[in-house]
């Protein structure tokens, strides 16, 4: 199944994108942003696709009238494409629960919705008009597309956020609803769908939470309650907001006459606890988690940590030293590896939340 991402670089879309590679019998066509105003490269890309997942849209901006128009027309460049090229792929398109409030966005994604199921009915097409509620994972953007993402960037900023009104939230974590967009690909749903939210609390909570991540995590080194599954969604999606520069972490080493004593880890969690020897010149992991957090310990030899975010080439290297033991933590869907670069053998802790589970993967091997 050839399937293509519009939005495809937006928060949505690269955990789409991501996921969607780890599946078997999927084909990915590449999207650019660039082929909405390229009507020759967008009739190439909906030639190619059995499946098109439409994600791109304005979230936000100051002028409300661009906004509503700009992702009407996104739509409709989308259907001129398909009928000059007399394709007809299953198209899904995002919209929102903002669709029954009285403002432009949730007039843009209806409006958009109504067209396609109009072309779709035209053309004897699958449509699918996928209803979704607010959406909140890793690497959103602060400002834009969560009031989760702004929390968060702010608090691992030492930032003290404000609270405009104390809604409650009803919530779907970014990796849930990419499973769920992915069932309505393989089930080949139509016509329009809602998709439930997972977790509701009010906005207060919400903050009262990520100010709890930050005393405990950021400020003690002491991993949280993680025993929930929206503790862990949220806790994940923190961590991947501070800085790079917060690792890495030395622990407080407590010597005598008899030696030295070092607390690796310290969790209000279940976990498992492992450790490595790895002679010069090799590389240990080269794997990414999509929910487990991690912990690597260095106690003894010198040692290189670098991790790469999914889906980007950005390289971030960390250099430990067990003369003065430290740690780094990995963020979910951040490909990460360790490398012996001293002259002995290194031994390295680690501490994971989450046992391995065949059943269950959520392990997958990549290259740095």
């Amino acid at each position: 199944m050839k399937v293509g991402i519009t939005g495809q670089n937006g928060f949505v879309g690269s955990h789409l994108f991501e996921y969607l590679k780890l599946q078997e019998n999927i084909s990915l066509i590449e999207f650019e942003r660039a082929y909405f105003d390229n009507p020759k490269n967008l009739q190439t890309f909906v030639k190619e696709c059995d499946v098109i997942v439409h994600l791109a849209a304005l979230n936000r901006h100051p002028d409300l009238e661009k906004l509503y128009k700009t992702n009407v027309h996104l739509v409709q460049s989308l259907i001129d494409a398909c009928e000059t090229t007399q394709s007809a792929p299953h198209i899904l398109i995002s919209s929102s629960t903002q669709e029954e409030k009285d403002n432009l966005y949730g007039k843009s994604k209806k409006e958009g919705r109504e067209l396609l199921e109009a072309w779709g009915n035209k053309n004897n097409a699958s449509v699918t008009g996928m209803i979704i509620p607010n959406v909140f994972g890793p690497f959103g953007k602060p400002q834009y597309n969560s009031v989760v993402a702004t929390f968060c960037h702010q608090i691992a900023r030492n930032e003290e956020p404000t609270i405009k009104v104390d809604g409650l939230l009803k919530l779907i974590y970014v990796n849930d609803l990419v499973r769920e967009i992915f069932h309505c690909v393989k089930q080949k749903k139509i016509g329009k769908i809602h998709i439930q939210h997972s977790y509701e609390l009010k906005v207060s909570e919400l903050l009262e939470k990520l100010n709890s991540f930050r005393h405990q995590y950021m400020d003690n080194g002491v991993f949280p309650s993680l025993e929930d599954s929206f503790d862990l969604a949220l806790f994940n999606t923190f961590r991947c907001y501070i800085p790079n520069d917060y690792y890495p972490r030395k622990f407080t080493l407590h010597s005598d006459n008899r030696g030295s004593f070092v607390e690796i880890t310290r969790a209000n969690t279940s976990g498992q606890f492992s450790f490595s020897t790895t002679v010069p010149g090799i590389t240990r992991g080269n794997h990414f988690h999509t929910r487990k957090a991690e912990r690597f310990a260095v106690i003894k030899g010198k040692a290189k940590i670098s991790l790469r975010r999914m889906g980007t080439e950005e390289v971030v290297d960390y250099f430990l030293d067990g003369e003065n033991p430290a740690y780094v933590d990995m963020p979910i869907w951040t490909t990460h590896n360790i490398t012996n670069i001293g002259t002995e053998e290194l031994v390295t802790l680690f501490w994971i939340n989450e046992p391995y589970n065949p059943e269950d993967p959520d392990t997958y091997f990549v290259n740095v």
